[in-house]
């Protein structure tokens, strides 16, 4: 099977366990995936009973699409990601985001674990998405376009849903929760940063670091598909004070965070209009 017939054949398989199809899509990053618990969950399926899914090997993501309502919409969720570090093409990484558009799908929420920079910043802190910076060595648009999918040369310009980013700042402002807001840089990894690459991250441009999210987004953007995106800032790289960390630390930090989290993406799937 070529690509397109790789999504349609996942997306058959998928439409024949549902009763129902969801307008929204929701990725869980690492650390996070516990806002699962707010869903009234219609249908589980693990990524290993899925034709053409990747299945995820790292340590805090679950390896399970989540259907059921959360805030009165229909949705899906992704516990668990892939990762381009992992060994995987840019079109396995984001091969579940294409399924997604098949199945009906028009808004995407996606949230992850990062680094900071920016010194306002502080472990603990969330950070509504407002742009990024690609870094990943391979793009995930790179080869044949199939028009089916989207255009060539898709504009990045409001990648970040303008309208949602001001619905969650008014839940921040009505609920007393701070939220900061930023420039995600997205890299390769495995490696956390040096302290020289924190530095150039942020005289880039970036606010906060990590591993994955930018992939997922370009091609959401390139399906025409609406995007909300939050960071967890579970570690920070200050110039002049980068703190020690680990992967066990940053879902430390990322779990303390999710309650806040879970609640910021479940009022803003409630208030918000589908398209």
């Amino acid at each position: 099977m070529n690509y397109l017939e790789r999504i349609q054949n996942t997306a058959d398989f998928l439409k024949g366990k549902l009763d129902r199809l969801p307008k929204t899509g929701i990725v869980l990053g690492t650390g996070l995936g516990n806002l699962i618990e707010r869903i009234q969950i219609d249908k589980v399926i693990n990524y290993t009973d899925i034709p053409n899914f990747p299945v995820s090997t790292v340590e805090g993501h679950s390896g399970r699409l989540i259907f059921g309502t959360l805030g009165g919409k229909y949705v899906m969720a992704m516990q668990g990601r892939f990762h381009y570090y992992e060994g995987y093409e840019m079109r396995d990484v984001t091969f579940p985001i294409r399924v997604m558009k098949a199945l009906g799908v028009k808004t995407l929420f996606v949230s992850n674990a990062s680094g900071g920079m920016n010194p306002k910043f502080k472990i603990g802190d969330l950070m509504i998405i407002t742009d990024h910076i690609n870094l990943f060595p391979e793009h995930p648009l790179r080869g044949k376009n199939f028009d089916e999918l989207g255009p060539r040369f898709p504009g990045m310009g409001h990648t970040y849903s303008e309208r949602l980013i001001e619905k969650a700042r008014q839940i921040g402002r009505e609920n007393n929760i701070e939220l900061q807001e930023g420039t995600y840089v997205g890299t390769q990894g495995p490696t956390f940063e040096t302290p020289s690459e924190y530095r150039y991250f942020w005289r880039i441009g970036g606010d906060c670091v990590g591993m994955s999210t930018v992939p997922e987004v370009i091609v959401a953007r390139h399906g025409d598909m609406e995007v909300f995106g939050i960071s967890v800032i579970t570690d920070m790289g200050n110039e002049g004070h980068i703190e020690k960390v680990s992967h066990e630390e940053v879902q430390k930090a990322a779990a303390a965070a999710e309650p806040k989290m879970t609640f910021i993406i479940e009022r803003l799937i409630a208030s918000f209009e589908e398209l």
